[in-house]
């Protein structure tokens, strides 16, 4: 007879089996906002048709069309509890084509095509400033102050370079390539939005402003000030817009500096006193 003291506890006794394992549940992919990413993909495609075609208004329109969805996608997720890694990857690699490659061949077209190969280099510098904007805002989305970015972001680079476009297209320039100051502008302009994506410049988020959050009167003045501007001439509206948010970044940073305070949005430790308002 067995003794009852040696018996092993994790044995089962002989008239009972061991469950069946669970399967594990299949991961879905929600349709809702990756149908909306997908948009934003095909507005960034299409941008760069029409750039080939020479209809370069329609192009700009497309990219501003491509950031609009880029907002929505993420906030539709979240509204709908539909987030998941997949929707990150794929709004990753749709920001890389419509704020990226897009941006950059446009540019190119429209403007360096007849410079050669020195006409490639603010291209690339901004095609390769997008990607590590991106792989770095990946890298450190857990660790980051979410009332600012670090560096301009890439829809807003995009509409600095595209709003520049429209702007001189709808003043009647075509064929630009035959004007050096247009040209040498757009040069200019197009080093900067590359350069600002991997600045560790402040640039403000608006993702702490809600419909449950209040903010002051002045606020939606300057909201209204915004419509009415855009309102008037769509694409100088746009364009004088994103370059001062462009330029917003350098104040703040500016500013910081002056005051003594850190200017750094990446948070190493909760801990520390300089990195309160992190993590949050």
């Amino acid at each position: 007879m067995t003794d009852a003291k040696n018996k092993n506890p994790n044995e089962l006794p002989d008239d009972e089996e061991l469950p069946a394992p669970l399967r594990p549940r299949r991961k879905g992919i929600y349709i809702l906002p990756n149908a909306i990413t997908l948009a934003a993909l095909f507005s960034g495609f299409y941008a760069i048709v029409m750039a080939m075609n020479g209809r370069f208004e329609l192009a700009c329109i497309a990219i501003f069309c491509a950031a609009v969805l880029d907002s929505l996608d993420g906030r539709v997720a979240r509204m709908t509890n539909a987030q998941s890694a997949f929707g990150e990857q794929m709004d990753s690699l749709s920001d890389m084509v419509s704020f990226g490659a897009a941006p950059a061949l446009i540019v190119y077209i429209w403007a360096f095509k007849d410079m050669g190969k020195l006409g490639w280099i603010p291209s690339f510098v901004y095609i390769s400033g997008a990607a590590l904007r991106l792989a770095r805002f990946n890298v450190n989305i857990g660790v980051v102050d979410k009332r600012f970015f670090q560096g301009l972001p890439s829809p807003a680079a995009a509409a600095i370079v595209i709003g520049m476009i429209w702007a001189f297209d709808d003043a009647g320039l075509r064929q630009v390539t035959n004007l050096p100051w247009v040209v040498w502008t757009a040069f200019g302009l197009t080093l900067f939005a590359g350069l600002s994506m991997v600045t560790n410049a402040p640039f403000y988020s608006f993702k702490v402003v809600g419909a449950r959050r209040t903010v002051p009167f002045v606020v939606l003045v300057a909201i209204a000030l915004a419509i009415a501007l855009i309102s008037q001439n769509p694409p100088i509206g746009l364009f004088a817009i994103f370059c001062a948010y462009g330029l917003s970044g350098y104040v703040v940073y500016g500013y910081k500096r002056m005051k003594g305070k850190p200017v750094s949005v990446i948070a190493t430790s909760t801990d520390e006193p300089d990195e309160q308002g992190l993590h949050r």
